[in-house]
């Protein structure tokens, strides 16, 4: 390795980094694309300093972390990711013998604001689920219209019922859910596969559907279970635009978008009395640490509900 940073060079230690994200850590694909394009940040503007890979030192890092603060990437969220980054790149790249020294050693993570989940109440959610049901019982002449309001019925209904992430629900296939044991199996961060239980409405839900999906499968659809209006497997953000169309029309909710349901269902399992462990597996979650926030909606919801009911509160 040369000490000017060339795009060759720049080139050359992605793919190696890439790899190692990819095969010795399991990182999502997701997490290996935010990741290298923290680090091609900072050796680019590095290069534009004159300096190689191995002249990166905490002053550049510093200094490059000001500059992307400056240009608007000032959430503690995205500063904490990209020292996250920058710890992974290097901690590699010194183990791997390409530098003498790991430079992140006595960088310092911002603090993380603490803010609570949004959920949406059962009440709202057995209010919306209702209207979409209505909507897709409706006498309509155009069966792509009811085939879509069954869609959209299953989204909801998923979602709430299970917990899982948007992109989970967007890659499962028709032979990935269980009807008879009312189970799906997903693909979560890291590539890792959980099995999730989902109840009867979300069964009837999925009946319905598949019942009518033969009215919008296409060539393309393959064995996606949800589809679009073109025959195509719905993405992430189709996803998200039902979502928030649907949340939108229900008085009062300001939740948006599919993490929100994810939110709820934890939370709502929490209330019904689920433990904290059978939570954190549902969910996918490496640590009860990242579900132990649940925790705390709950405490605030008790506490609002003993607010108003309780005649010595």
């Amino acid at each position: 390795m040369t000490d000017a940073a060339s795009p060759p060079e720049i080139g050359e230690v992605l793919h190696g980094f890439a790899e190692y994200l990819t095969l010795e850590r399991s990182r999502s694909a997701a997490t290996v694309q935010a990741y290298l394009g923290d680090v091609r940040g900072l050796l680019e503007f590095a290069a534009g300093r004159d300096l190689g890979v191995s002249e990166i030192d905490l002053d550049v890092i510093r200094a490059w972390l000001v500059a992307r603060h400056s240009q608007g990437g000032s959430a503690s969220s995205s500063a904490a990711r990209r020292i996250s980054a920058l710890r992974t790149f290097f901690g590699w790249a010194t183990a791997a013998g390409r530098l003498p020294l790991d430079p992140t050693l006595r960088l310092v993570s911002p603090k993380k604001g603490s803010h609570l989940p949004e959920v949406v109440s059962e009440r709202d959610l057995d209010s919306i689920t209702r209207r979409l049901a209505q909507r897709a019982a409706e006498p309509v002449e155009d069966p792509v219209q009811l085939a879509l309001a069954a869609r959209d019925l299953l989204i909801v209904e998923l979602l709430w019922a299970s917990g899982v992430r948007v992109a989970e629900l967007a890659g499962l296939d028709i032979d990935d859910l269980d009807r008879a044991q009312r189970t799906m199996k997903v693909i979560g961060k890291g590539d890792k596969e959980r099995t999730v239980p989902f109840g009867g409405p979300a069964e009837r839900s999925l009946d319905l559907w598949l019942a009518r999906r033969p009215r919008l499968v296409r060539e393309k659809s393959g064995a996606a279970l949800l589809i679009g209006v073109r025959g195509g497997r719905m993405g992430v953000r189709q996803i998200r635009e039902v979502v928030n169309g649907v949340l939108g029309e229900q008085p009062d909710v300001a939740a948006t978008g599919p993490h929100a349901l994810r939110h709820s269902a934890a939370t709502h399992l929490l209330d019904g009395g689920a433990d904290l462990r059978t939570v954190q597996e549902l969910l996918g979650h490496r640590s009860v640490s990242t579900t132990q926030i649940y925790t705390h909606v709950s405490v605030d919801r008790l506490g609002e509900a003993f607010r108003q009911a309780h005649p010595r509160a």
